[in-house]
């Protein structure tokens, strides 16, 4: 998802304490919803309702509870570590788990509870550590009591308070700490005395992912529990004219067949027998208008919309008047095709309602929306609703659907059925019927002045919304979809050009879009990067100087920039065969830099080592940080070099890995990463490494071959 925080004022920290079978408890609050700015967000203004949870017990285990999902990016121990930074704790003691949903977890930034954006860290930043701080606090002010000593003379020290020859683990102090007054303010480790944050710490949840005993929600199982496959149209808008079950109830093991909103679900006693029981059912279907779906005649209507006007979403100066005085012109068109999340765990969604609550199972990003779904669904209030938050076993957005597709459609088969039952959807069913990044069509033309410089910049964007018709849809402003054009519309180098106009269409489609890692730059940050080497050649300038003299104004910019050109040898020469290419983008207030090194053999594109530096602000965990970015050129790369949904007649053409290729292991390349040193807050981390990875390919690809790509996947021919 795109982030749109601002820079809000510093809260004023508020405390609800409970003392319940000697359990402290701490809670902070969170702020609204507010529209982006140029700098990271700071402090959220306090809301009445608490957001996160701090509880020690007797014993002195401290039991952590998190807002945010865990699916790989490290906030089972991030988190912990802001807390632990002003609280010292012991880290064999800590539990971490999903806090439930409800409205005292909602995210600072989108006024609900919601992992998205790369935006969790950068919200709980001060908030975390104020509870360490204000657990401090407490405690300290509990045991000077106590021991009748001045609270200047304790110290916290690994799960203790500590002052001379006394002692008291934090577990003894609970009970006294969380019966005293709260403080109107609470003091923060100054950055000079930090040793935790900043400093790579292994993960809290990587033991119970190796040992496989990590709860995912596919792994979930209680006795009663059914499992359902539905039967979903093969085109986007598709209904159900008729059904036969005969076929299915056939099956040993198939229990019911019932039909819900999305189609015709086949409920069993596992799932082989739900799967058999689908294959064998009969469904007549009316396909509506998505079966008239083709992606290539799309491509081909996007190009004449283009020729029209568009929403003006950035101008400037004239770009039209300066254009016919420029010394020289770069033209290029661009296509992208639709992406698939292709998450390693394919959807799935556990139901069991009772008499007066719902339960719901699931590895989800969206709390607050799935909730508030079920809860229509059943007729109950949603505090009625309890969302049991699971590890997921990849997100990249498509556990954020604001329909709440998965989870609407488990509640819908649950209540059908009238049994507890676990909805699962194969890799083929969210390959062919899920959602999806937009088909995207670029059209650019510069001007550039006598010395190559650009003058004038004119941009059009032809491709779908995604927000339009959601709750999101008042991210819409003056008819732009900002997701459409972030990366273009907000680029220095579009900002620096003196004339420049740039436009945007977002036709409809029936095909089902959603935010996709790192949402609209997956398609802008390529047309930037590569026209910028297509510029840089055409001024005879090298590719990286040529940027550096554009980015002149933009020191985090150059920053990264020069890191990774730095790190990889940027100029110095290379074993035969092989090339270099550069791209630098900025997204989610952080900046990423990748050269990649690649080679040509046979109509091969081989990418042999990347190279790549990030500025995110202060990276909490360099460990988690690493490994995100690390991941992003996997994902980044996956894209690049193999990523395409196609529809002919409305219906997807893949199905699986195989047909939706990932990167394979031995085509890896070896990844370098480099952290910027910084003072900044911290910012995104889980998606702005993705899209400098496919303009970095392809502007190494043409140093190699000559030849400009300008159509993802990468093809040579």
């Amino acid at each position: 998802m795109s982030a749109f925080p601002r820079a809000i004022d510093r809260r004023t920290f508020l405390r609800r304490s409970a003392s319940a079978a000697g359990l402290l408890t701490i809670a902070f609050y969170v702020g609204p919803l507010a529209a982006e700015d140029e700098a990271p967000p700071v402090a959220p203004k306090p809301l009445p309702d608490p957001n996160a949870f701090l509880r020690f017990g007797p014993d002195g285990a401290v039991t952590i509870e998190i807002a945010h999902s865990e699916m790989g990016q490290g906030m089972w121990t991030g988190l912990v570590m802001l807390i632990a930074e002003e609280l010292s704790l012991d880290w064999s003691k800590i539990t971490v788990e999903h806090a439930p949903a409800e409205k005292a977890y909602a995210h600072p930034f989108f006024g609900m509870q919601m992992t998205g954006g790369s935006t969790s860290t950068a919200g709980e930043f001060d908030r975390y550590r104020q509870v360490g701080a204000l657990a401090r606090t407490l405690l300290v002010q509990a045991a000077a009591e106590r021991w009748k000593v001045p609270a200047a003379s304790c110290r916290v020290e690994k799960g203790f308070v500590v002052a001379g020859a006394h002692r008291a683990g934090y577990g003894e102090l609970s009970a006294a700490a969380a019966a005293l007054p709260a403080p109107k303010e609470v003091a923060l480790e100054p950055r000079a005395a930090w040793t935790v944050i900043g400093t790579p710490q292994k993960r809290l949840d990587a033991p119970a992912k190796v040992r496989g005993q990590a709860g995912f929600g596919m792994d979930l199982q209680f006795p009663g529990l059914h499992t359902a496959l539905v039967a979903r149209s093969p085109w986007f808008g598709g209904t159900v004219k008729s059904f036969d079950p005969a076929g299915a109830l056939a099956v040993p093991g198939v229990k019911k067949v019932v039909q819900v909103p999305s189609g015709v679900a086949v409920v069993a006693e596992h799932f082989w027998a739900a799967r058999l029981g689908r294959d064998a059912l009969k469904v007549d279907w009316d396909p509506g208008p998505g079966a008239a779906v083709d992606t290539e005649a799309m491509a081909r209507s996007y190009r004449e919309i283009a020729n029209s006007p568009g929403t003006k979403a950035k101008s400037g100066g004239d770009a039209a008047g300066a254009m016919a005085g420029a010394a020289r012109f770069v033209e290029a068109e661009y296509d992208f095709p639709y992406l698939a999340h292709a998450t390693m765990e394919p959807m799935n969604c556990t139901v069991r309602i009772g008499a007066d609550t719902c339960e719901v199972w699931t590895g989800t990003q969206f709390q607050t929306v799935d909730q508030a779904a079920a809860a229509k669904i059943v007729g109950l209030p949603p505090e009625k609703v309890l969302i049991h938050t699971q590890f997921l076993g990849g997100g990249f957005g498509r556990r954020a659907t604001p329909t709440s597709d998965f989870v609407r459609e488990a509640v819908e088969v649950a209540k059908a059925a009238a049994l507890p039952v676990k909805t699962v959807w194969t890799r083929e069913d969210d390959m062919r019927g899920g959602f999806y990044r937009p088909q995207f069509f670029h059209r650019v033309k510069v001007g550039v002045d006598a010395q190559g410089a650009p003058l004038a910049w004119r941009h059009t964007l032809v491709g779908q919304s995604f927000i339009k018709g959601t709750p999101f849809e008042g991210m819409i402003q003056n008819g732009v979809d900002p997701t459409s054009v972030e990366g273009v519309a907000d680029s220095p180098y579009v900002e620096a050009t003196p004339h420049h106009l740039v436009d945007v269409h977002n036709p409809p489609s029936p095909v089902t879009a959603l935010w996709w890692r790192s949402v609209g730059h997956t398609h802008t940050a390529f047309v930037m990067e590569t026209i910028l080497d297509e510029l840089a050649h055409a001024a005879g300038q090298d590719a990286l100087a040529y940027r550096r003299a554009r980015l002149a104004k933009h020191p985090r910019y150059l920053g990264v920039l020069e890191a990774a050109a730095q790190g990889s040898g940027w100029g110095t020469p290379l074993p035969a065969g092989r090339f270099r290419g550069l791209a630098v983008h900025g997204s989610f207030y952080s900046y990423v830099a990748h050269v990649a090194e690649v080679s040509v053999e046979g109509g091969r594109i081989r990418v042999h080592r990347v190279v790549s530096a990030i500025d995110c602000g202060t990276a909490v965990n360099p460990l988690s940080v690493k490994a995100q970015v690390e991941g992003a050129v996997v994902y980044g790369l996956s894209a690049a070099l193999y990523g395409a949904i196609t529809l002919r007649e409305g219906r997807v053409q893949q199905s699986n890995f195989h047909d939706y290729r990932p990167l394979r292991m031995n085509e890896m390349p070896r990844v370098e990463v480099h952290i910027v040193p910084s003072t900044e807050r911290p910012s995104g981390v889980g998606e702005p490494g993705v899209p400098p990875v496919a303009p970095a390919v392809a502007n190494a690809v043409f140093a190699a071959t000559g030849k400009r790509l300008r159509q993802l996947p990468l093809r040579l021919a």
